[in-house]
């Protein structure tokens, strides 16, 4: 194949479709918006969730909850990631972060329990499930809450 012989793939390039140009393109005239109306006009038409009048949907249904400004979110780290460190490491948030175990610390780093631990590890996170903290002194580590 030489460069004069590329070609795109069939049905990859559509040719675009010019409004308002004269009759013969199919388009021309009205420039496929109708005779006259809201729609028809430039800048025309209806805002978003707009029905005619008719209390719209967002409105019609009930509202229920409410965001909590003050709510918490925990970086999640799973026993099985630990593995990676070596046997009696200290595995703080820093170290955490520098080996990309986690991305970002938000509003601490809680250890959750899925995954098995198979190192002696020296933990300190900001929060531990109680599953989580049994395995890693059963695998005979400590824990050390910030």
């Amino acid at each position: 194949m030489k460069l004069h012989e590329l070609q795109p793939a069939e049905g990859s390039r559509k040719e675009r479709n010019r409004v308002g140009r004269g009759t013969g393109s199919g388009n021309g005239k009205t420039a496929g918006k109708g005779h006259k109306g809201q729609k028809a006009r430039s800048g025309g038409g209806v805002r978003l969730g707009f029905e005619g009048g008719q209390t719209p949907l967002f409105r019609r249904l009930p509202k229920r909850g409410f965001t909590n400004i003050n709510r918490k979110d925990y970086a999640v780290v799973n026993l099985d990631a630990l593995n990676r460190f070596d046997e009696g490491t200290e595995v703080t948030p820093a170290l955490l972060l520098e080996t990309g175990v986690v991305s970002k610390e938000k509003s601490g780093i809680k250890v959750l329990a899925n995954g098995k631990l198979e190192k002696k590890l020296t933990v300190k996170a900001h929060k531990f499930s109680s599953a989580a903290k049994e395995a890693i002194e059963a695998a005979g580590g400590s824990i050390e809450v910030i």
